[in-house]
């Protein structure tokens, strides 16, 4: 098996290293105009936005996932900023440029790409969260406008975003795959209400938000009225693309391997322990596994081959092993974990910060689709098994 990337490849790696290097310090993380200028210089270098128009405030490159695996693993090591995150860039941009509209192009991927807007995911409702087919905010077409009623839930930083990206049921006696619209609505507006919903962590990142005759012009639909299903199908597999990313859960088990070394079992170190040593060899097994199956995904995707049903599986997978990782640190820590993370000013953190982490392994199993629903996907799509007539659709 050869994994390297070839001449062409190692010299575009140096080219990147060095512009790393030119443009880029650690202590600029500190620095949000550094931060935004860094950005800006990776972006006309060609680093960043890769696959979205200049017009828009993207680079503009041609396809090339080798270049892109580069691009990613430099900035990560010299932990650079790479895009802005969030729902808008992630998910809604790509959507978009896929479904949209012109005029939805031009008005909303350029500020959602600067980081001068952020958005919303309007997905789950109370009822409506693995059959999200079944939601029941409605939408109702009043002259030139869409009037929203309804309720969504478990929605990620909704009170620090502008915008929504919502599925409503536009057409209530049409089958439920085929009553639904992609909307985007402001969230500033009256008939909005937004609360936030506390976490076991004491945080409040989710919140619900409440629809009393809001309203959103008519134009402001993706796609095609009551075909809102097919647009929300674009947006999950953007969405599913990066939670199956192996990368991250590679520096995650490099730290856990630090606790393991610094944390005690019976007076030794806790990584000399038996049992302490299988459960890292599982995960490591685990997590080499993964690994080198991206790299067959992406060797197929440059060979122009479809990679088939195994990209069913990253998502899953790297769920598991989220939770694997942060359940050991856990054991680990001893007391630590009795805490939680305060990110104060004068205040260090310590191994308590895996608490964050411990619990958003747990939530990370519903977003994207929970494990169940890809268990079903994985079962009917790649193994060809019967409908699950119990599971939902997703």
């Amino acid at each position: 098996m050869d994994l390297s990337y070839g001449a062409e490849y190692e010299a575009f790696r140096d080219e990147v290293r060095e512009f790393v290097a030119a443009h880029w310090s650690r202590e600029d993380a500190r620095n949000p105009e550094r931060i935004t200028a860094f950005r800006l210089k990776a972006t006309e270098a060609g680093y960043l936005y890769r696959n979205i128009p200049r017009r828009f405030g993207g680079s503009e490159q041609p396809a090339d996932v080798l270049r892109a695996q580069v691009i990613h693993e430099e900035f990560t090591s010299a932990r650079a900023p790479m895009e802005i995150y969030g729902n808008g860039v992630r998910m809604l941009v790509p959507t978009l440029l896929e479904c949209g509209a012109p005029w939805q192009q031009e008005q909303f991927i350029p500020p959602t790409v600067r980081g001068q807007v952020d958005w919303a995911q309007g997905y789950s409702e109370p009822g409506s969260g693995s059959d999200l087919a079944s939601v029941r905010t409605r939408g109702e077409l009043v002259g030139d406008e869409w009037i929203i009623n309804g309720q969504k839930i478990w929605t990620s930083r909704a009170h620090e975003c502008r915008y929504m990206f919502a599925l409503v049921r536009t057409e209530p006696d049409a089958p439920k795959h085929q009553g639904i619209s992609y909307l985007l609505l402001d969230l500033h507006q009256p008939g909005v209400t937004i609360r936030p919903l506390k976490q076991i962590t004491g945080q409040s990142t989710f919140n619900e938000v409440f629809f009393d005759d809001a309203r959103t012009p008519l134009d402001w639909i993706v796609g095609r009225r009551g075909e809102g299903w097919q647009v929300s199908r674009a947006t999950l597999k953007h969405e599913r693309t990066g939670i199956g990313n192996a990368e991250t859960y590679l520096e995650q088990f490099a730290k856990l391997l630090n606790v393991a070394r610094s944390a005690t079992r019976n007076g030794r170190p806790a990584i000399e322990d038996p049992i302490v040593q299988d459960r890292l060899a599982e995960i490591e097994g685990y997590l080499q596994a993964h690994r080198y199956s991206t790299f067959r995904q992406l060797s197929m995707s440059l060979a122009g081959k479809d990679p088939g049903p195994v990209t069913t599986m990253n998502k899953l997978v790297v769920t598991n092993l989220g939770h694997m990782i942060a359940a050991l640190a856990q054991e680990l820590i001893g007391d630590a974990s009795l805490l939680l993370p305060v990110y104060e000013p004068g205040h260090k953190v310590g191994d308590e910060r895996w608490m964050n982490q411990f619990f958003g392994s747990l939530g990370i199993a519903i977003a994207g689709g929970t494990s169940n629903i890809q268990r079903n996907i994985i079962g009917e799509r790649g193994l060809g098994l019967p409908r699950d007539q119990t599971g939902g659709d997703s």
